[in-house]
């Protein structure tokens, strides 16, 4: 057991996430792209603030969906940049952005 698995079960914020989500495989596109970008909001913090903003993160990001986020332009990155539920990190919101147009390119090699 590693020391995430024996502190998080029963925990407030880590609980729920380490019984239901943490190293269980996901094959769902959006539920990856939504990992990605929760540990790129990751880099450099707690899980734990991720954890508390990700509902925040959830309805700002339009649930990660690839398709709206890759769309994203100047007002959405400055809509993002002004959200004070969120993780305003410009570098790392940019990084979600082009990722998730890597995404799209990808579909049109691979489908």
């Amino acid at each position: 057991m590693n020391a995430y698995c024996g502190k998080a079960p029963g925990h407030i914020i880590h609980g729920s996430y380490h019984d239901t989500e943490y190293g269980f495989p996901l094959s769902d596109e959006q539920e990856l792209f939504e990992r990605l970008c929760l540990e790129i909001f990751q880099a450099g913090l707690s899980w734990e603030i991720v954890l508390k903003k990700r509902p925040h993160m959830l309805r700002a990001f339009h649930k990660f969906n690839v398709n709206k986020v890759a769309a994203y332009g100047a007002a959405d990155k400055k809509r993002l940049l002004a959200d004070v539920g969120i993780i305003r990190n410009r570098l790392k919101i940019d990084a979600i952005i082009e990722n998730a147009n890597r995404i799209i390119a990808l579909r049109k090699v691979y489908n």
